[in-house]
């Protein structure tokens, strides 16, 4: 059926939340409810990935439509050009009131104090945001001067608090609204009644896990601890999606509301033995994917087609009738979402720009299919995996002479999609830039109180 012309648009994205970690991705371990319910009310893509798995090119990503050597922000801390089209600009032009609340991370190297100008906000029109900062109990955000506003609460309740605040004020317009929220990105750290939920010592560590794991070298190892205090900051957004959907319905505007739920990249938390993001592997690139759009979507469906944020700019543009500017490199997957015949593209790409200190070792470049990872350095094949015979990816065939011709399939495709995007090994960044305002010893002691204020002991 054809859709329906302009439908509110609520896209909240978390901040290294990874797509396995839902009851409806099936870890009966984390509660999530109301995300569970709004998959049971909408489309559920398990299949959906980061192109870029980490934070600032994956945001650069979603509002542009573009991938990060075109968006012009290929690693944290740059500042994304803003002569160029953004959800919220194109939006703006159909006569969307768009706004933004949580954390943008898109205004360059001084994470704080963390006021971005309205001329640097990509069109969004109301702002209720801060750049970056991680302190989940002591942290401020700013409307449309400098001056910052305390938070008095955990930082996900007062965000959801700035979203039913829009909600409520342009329930007659058709509105999109984006809520960045940023947790459950370490530190690990939820409000103590979400933490007591989930006992470290009963928590079930993925068959991939790896014990000895270390956060970042020298650093503290990785433990169950930190996993039951990113559970707990899950559990703890889930309520906050249960208030925003209570919000639509009581508006009286749920039927009319395209209603997103996904992350900007996951986190491996010791699986394979890795951290944090960055790596091509189903911890870091697979985030959550839920679409509710009750006039449109047909309810109670999971469908295994690949959708990738490059792909959303221009989704929604499609969804709303709005035209997709020339220059953006995403698909329009509306079918997607509205066909259940359509099975979507055979494959995303998949890119990291710059060498990390957690064990990535340059820029590399790769593909995600239904059935297959592949990604390499530069000057070598790095990791091929089969998702379907070895779902937790302990057996690396990129030197397996029976995988051969699989590994030589999956490297054209790869440089088709290099090719295709304009993407270049030119474009890598050759070192580490830390590019972070807090000093080592300042950002240690946020760590510290943000474990403090939850009520538990830093593990």
């Amino acid at each position: 059926m054809p859709a329906p012309r302009k439908p509110n648009i609520v896209l909240v994205f978390s901040d290294q939340h990874r797509g396995q970690d839902l009851g409806v991705a099936g870890n009966a371990q984390v509660q999530t409810p109301n995300l569970d319910r709004l998959a049971a009310e909408g489309l559920y893509l398990p299949n959906t990935f980061s192109n870029c798995p980490v934070c600032c090119p994956a945001r650069a990503v979603l509002l542009t439509g573009k991938y990060p050597h075109r968006a012009g922000l290929r690693i944290n801390d740059q500042r994304i050009p803003i002569e160029q089209a953004s959800l919220a600009t194109e939006l703006n032009a159909l006569g969307y009131v768009t706004g933004f609340v949580g954390k943008w991370h898109l205004d360059g190297a001084i994470r704080e104090p963390g006021f971005v100008p309205r001329e640097r906000r990509l069109g969004f029109q109301w702002w209720a945001a801060n750049e970056c900062r991680h302190a989940y109990f002591d942290t401020w955000y700013f409307r449309d001067d400098p001056e910052p506003i305390p938070m008095g609460q955990y930082e996900t309740l007062e965000w959801t608090d700035a979203a039913l605040e829009f909600i409520r004020g342009h329930k007659v317009s058709p509105f999109c609204l984006l809520v960045g929220y940023g947790p459950p990105h370490d530190p690990y750290v939820a409000p103590p009644e979400y933490m007591e939920r989930y006992p470290s010592e009963e928590v079930k560590l993925r068959p991939n896990f790896v014990h000895g794991t270390q956060m970042g070298p020298g650093g503290r190892e990785v433990t169950a601890a930190n996993i039951s205090g990113y559970y707990a900051a899950i559990t703890c957004i889930d309520d906050q999606v249960g208030r925003i959907m209570r919000a639509l319905d009581e508006e009286g505007i749920a039927d009319d509301t395209l209603f997103i739920f996904t992350s900007d990249h996951g986190d491996m938390l010791g699986s394979n033995g890795y951290i944090l993001k960055r790596k091509p592997h189903e911890e870091s690139i697979r985030v959550p994917g839920i679409f509710r759009w009750p006039n449109a979507i047909r309810p109670g469906r999971t469908k295994d087609a690949i959708f990738s944020w490059v792909d959303l700019m221009p989704t929604l543009l499609s969804l709303s009738g709005a035209p997709v500017p020339a220059g953006v490199q995403g698909q329009d997957l509306s079918s997607v979402l509205l066909d259940p015949a359509d099975d979507g593209p055979e494959s995303a790409y998949l890119t990291i720009y710059m060498p990390y200190p957690t064990k990535v070792e340059g820029g590399w470049r790769g593909v995600r299919t239904k059935r297959n990872t592949y990604a390499r350095y530069e000057d070598r094949p790095w990791v091929l995996f089969d998702n379907q015979d070895d779902p937790y990816q302990r057996t690396n065939l990129v030197e397996d002479v029976a995988a051969v011709n699989l590994r030589d399939e999956l490297e054209a495709l790869t440089r088709d999609w290099m090719e295709k995007t304009g993407d270049s090994w030119d474009y890598n960044v050759p070192k580490t830039t830390t590019l972070h305002l807090n000093p080592a010893e300042e950002h240690a002691a946020m760590i510290a109180a943000a474990y403090r204020e939850c009520g538990r002991r830093m593990p």
